[in-house]
């Protein structure tokens, strides 16, 4: 696996001198400059009551009441709130070298409400039989969120790329339209389906550097637009295949091919039981460039390509779960069981995307909000991302570049405010006050014990240190305001 290498310029300099709020928001432009102001004044309340409801963050009537005009004003969206976390997140990737995975996903965020409609729908599920025994089947209020995480090759999420929020007026499940059309009839840019390709090309546009980024996605991101798209962008792409192409001439499929390559080596994966067992299972591996062939319903809009298949099965299935059955495809070049498994470590960087996501419903409770329409709620989630983006890359940090200076992601009057209000166990040296004891120290002011045998602290114990310290730092900076210090 590709090592993160350190920044090649201090970004703890400006750290020292602004607060994290302000480097997130420094790309935004808002028509109206008060407006800008209202954002980083309502992000930073936030940020010391995360979970918390808005009149909770936001103490008093006049902010509360100043926040829900915010939220409502027809003058801000989405993109205004998150584009300056997008040009800090190219900051943090031009600062990082090597390879970059920009993992996309999609999650539903489900809501109760009076008045759904105002909202929209998301799916429809079954709701139990009625008395008579007939299924009853109610839709799903609520948004769905395409997001593109940018992480490097050892994990650590450097931030959002490109994000999409969308709600259907009315739901029509994809079954009832597959038995009337030929979805591979349908032109991509009339289908959801084309997120994936939006989300692609905004994060090539931000970042600049396409031959660095490698997009990854699940089975629902196998689509040939996907592929042609990244070869057009000079880009690259890994996804999880759930479809048998085409290969060849034409008169055979990928499984075809792949039945006749031999296994090229063997892996060792973790993985966990339903019950939360975990252990190690053991892989075979095989891959091959094959040249594949679009759907015949799409071969006169998109060529032909040749692209690399990874097969990773264990030979015999477990008793307590599922087979590891993993099939990708990749524009890559594979040329050795060594290509293989950093493919595999990867691909299993996806659920990065998943946990942020996790973040966002469970630490800032985005789906507990009592938000009326679609907009203010986007608006809302939007500074939710930012939020929960800043927690992940607190809680990665410390496992994955722990012994770089503490000015990387916190300011002289954090540290300051750590080494007063957390005490040390015994006598800690100056040199060894890396950003890992002060993020340590963060982690215990939300509950973290530190000890011996601990591992690091996770994101719940981090989401709560971050909310006290940032309340405590909050009232630190209105003391020496009115101090005139």
């Amino acid at each position: 696996m590709t090592k993160t290498s350190l920044p090649t310029h201090p970004l703890g300099e400006a750290a020292n001198v602004i607060s994290w709020v302000d480097q997130e928001l420094a790309g935004c432009r808002f028509r109206d400059n008060r407006l800008g102001q209202r954002l980083r004044k309502l992000l930073t309340h936030m940020a010391g009551a995360i979970g918390g409801s808005l009149p909770l963050a936001c103490q008093d009537w006049a902010n509360t009441k100043a926040a829900y005009r915010f939220l409502s004003n027809p003058k801000v969206s989405d993109h205004e709130i998150l584009q300056g976390h997008f040009q800090a997140t190219r900051t943090r990737f031009a600062a990082f070298g090597g390879p970059i995975l920009v993992i996309q996903d999609t999650t539903e965020l489900s809501y109760e409400r009076a008045q759904p409609e105002r909202i929209g729908a998301t799916r429809r599920v079954n709701s139990g039989r009625d008395k008579e025994g007939r299924s009853r089947m109610h839709t799903v209020c609520g948004l769905l969120m395409h997001s593109c995480l940018a992480v490097t090759a050892d994990g650590l999420p450097l931030g959002l790329s490109a994000i999409k929020f969308w709600t259907r007026p009315q739901f029509k499940g994809a079954r009832t339209l597959k038995r009337k059309i030929n979805p591979t009839r349908v032109p991509i840019d009339q289908k959801e389906s084309i997120r994936w390709l939006e989300c692609m090309r905004q994060s090539v546009a931000l970042f600049g550097a396409p031959e660095r980024c490698i997009h990854i996605g699940d089975r629902e991101n196998d689509i040939d637009e996907f592929f042609c798209t990244a070869q057009a962008l000079s880009t690259h792409f890994l996804v999880r295949t759930c479809v048998d192409r085409l290969a060849g001439d034409g008169q055979h499929t990928i499984a075809d091919e792949m039945a006749e390559v031999k296994v090229k080596g063997r892996h060792q994966v973790e993985v966990r039981s339903p019950k939360g067992d975990v252990s190690l299972a053991t892989v075979e591996l095989k891959y091959r460039r094959i040249h594949i062939l679009p759907p015949i319903g799409k071969q006169k809009r998109y060529p032909a390509l040749s692209l690399t298949v990874i097969h990773a099965q264990e030979r015999h299935p477990p008793k307590d779960r599922a087979r590891i059955d993993w099939k990708l495809i990749t524009d890559l070049p594979v040329r050795s069981r060594a290509d293989a498994i950093q493919m595999l470590d990867w691909y299993a960087m996806r659920w990065k995307v998943e946990l942020f996501h996790k973040i966002l419903k469970s630490g800032c409770r985005a789906e507990e909000t009592k938000l009326r329409t679609a907009e203010r709620l986007v608006n809302l989630l939007s500074i939710y991302c930012i939020l929960s983006w800043r927690i992940f890359w607190m809680t990665m940090l410390n496992r994955v570049v722990p012994d770089v200076p503490p000015r990387l992601a916190l300011t002289d009057l954090e540290m300051d405010l750590l080494d007063e209000l957390v005490r040390d166990k015994g006598q800690v040296l100056l040199r060894s006050k890396t950003l890992a004891y002060y993020l340590t120290k963060i982690a215990r002011m939300g509950g973290y014990l530190a000890r011996g045998h601990d591992p690091p602290p996770g994101n719940t114990v981090m989401w709560r240190g971050l909310s006290r310290l940032m309340d405590i730092e909050l009232g630190a900076r209105i003391g020496r305001k009115s101090m005139g210090n």
